[in-house]
């Protein structure tokens, strides 16, 4: 098959990142306080997988109906629904990177959201258009297999998750100016060779995402005595680092790192993180707002309502405020300069465009938000954090 990938796939580093000392002998940490935030931190992963469980569900809908009867109409309803839900998922990332039930050795983030993909390998593309899954009638296409060939060969050979959703759904971005352009005629019989499959992929794809995220939200339902909410709830101070691990390293390692770093280097946009429907830019907010959500212990549910608690930034607080603080503004910065990035993201990362300077601002604040967090750790006490490096 012929690569048509969105860049090569990348293998996170980890390091031993030595926490700042506090600049004076603080009392321990009060075990209830460290349970009160770690109980809420629970109740906030939750409620965040609830929600992108959720808003997956109507996507599906909106996929079903789009399958049952394709037209231009359907087709964009099914893309819209695909952004919303990307809105919900991407703040979950902050809860990624310390062996939780997303990314253990049997988590299902590589068939949620693995990245970049050889779009070849999952159908047809202008340069080999009878490639990919889609166009081998040999291969079944069904939850198991597609599962089992994610990866397979190669971390670019992207069978499954929101990606390869988003493939389907628009096909590649062949344009300088918005997102990729797949007719909804693929999808219809008559048209391109073997729409039947291509129907029957989007569908089946669809369901394994929905599972996978099911399976999550179900490890962090409460009251659940055996499931992995219950064992982080008694975690302590354990669970404490584990939320910082996580947004530390998203701050550096994965965001600054992997997703904005890399392409503004490459200014290939094939480097770029959501490449099909041009969602890079909203990607970065929403992991911006996921590590704000976390260090505030504050969530926006979908249905409007705040979820507001005790978070990291209390704990810390209770020893230095002025660091608390600090940090506090640092990360509203990282998430108004992601903002800031402007649409598309493949040309802001060109030579010559303004977008440049915005997203090196958002990596700039990213990685001091990072040196803060890890001088957040120890001012609590903990004192090493294995974090992602870039």
């Amino acid at each position: 098959m012929l690569a048509a990938a969105c860049g090569a796939a990348a293998v996170p580093a980890f390091a031993q990142t030595p926490a700042a000392a506090p600049a004076a002998a603080q009392p321990p940490v009060a075990q209830a306080e460290v349970a009160r935030v770690v109980r809420h931190h629970a109740a906030l992963v939750s409620a965040s997988y609830e929600d992108t469980l959720a808003e997956a569900l109507v996507m599906q809908a909106a996929i079903r109906a789009f399958l049952n009867k394709p037209s231009q109409d359907s087709l964009d309803a099914a893309r819209k629904a695909w952004l919303a839900a990307r809105e919900f998922y991407g703040q979950t990332e902050a809860f990624r990177f310390y062996g939780g039930p997303i990314d253990d050795d049997n988590g299902p983030e590589g068939r949620l959201n693995s990245w970049p993909m050889d779009e070849s390998y999952v159908d047809g593309v202008v340069d080999a258009p009878q490639a990919g899954i889609v166009n081998n009638r040999k291969l079944p296409i069904t939850k198991k297999q597609l599962s089992a060939l994610n990866e397979r060969d190669g971390e670019e050979n992207i069978a499954s998750g929101w990606h390869a959703i988003e493939f389907l759904l628009w096909g590649q971005d062949l344009s300088d100016t918005g997102p990729g352009a797949r007719p909804y005629t693929d999808f219809v019989d008559g048209g391109k060779p073997n729409a039947d499959r291509r129907r029957q992929y989007l569908r089946v794809v669809t369901e394994l995402l929905v599972d996978d995220l099911r399976f999550l939200a179900r490890a962090w339902a409460p009251d659940q005595p055996k499931n992995y909410r219950a064992r982080f709830e008694r975690g302590g101070m354990e669970s404490v680092r584990k939320m910082l691990v996580g947004l530390g390293s998203l701050s550096r390692g994965e965001l600054a790192g992997e997703r904005l770093e890399v392409a503004l280097a490459s200014q290939d946009q094939e480097d770029e993180h959501s490449c099909f429907s041009d969602n890079t830019h909203r990607d970065a907010v929403a992991n911006a707002t996921g590590i704000q959500n976390v260090w505030l212990g504050r969530y926006k549910r979908r249905d409007g309502r705040v979820l507001v608690g005790p978070g990291l930034r209390d704990l810390v607080s209770a020893r230095d405020a002025a660091l608390a603080e600090r940090t506090t503004r640092q990360i509203a910065a990282s998430v108004e300069a992601a903002e800031a990035i402007p649409a598309p993201f493949d040309q802001s990362i060109k030579v010559g465009n303004p977008g440049r300077a915005k997203i090196q601002q958002t990596i700039d604040s990213l990685t001091q938000q990072s040196k803060d967090i890890v001088e957040a750790a120890g001012a609590i006490g903990i004192t090493q954090l294995t974090l992602v490096q870039p």
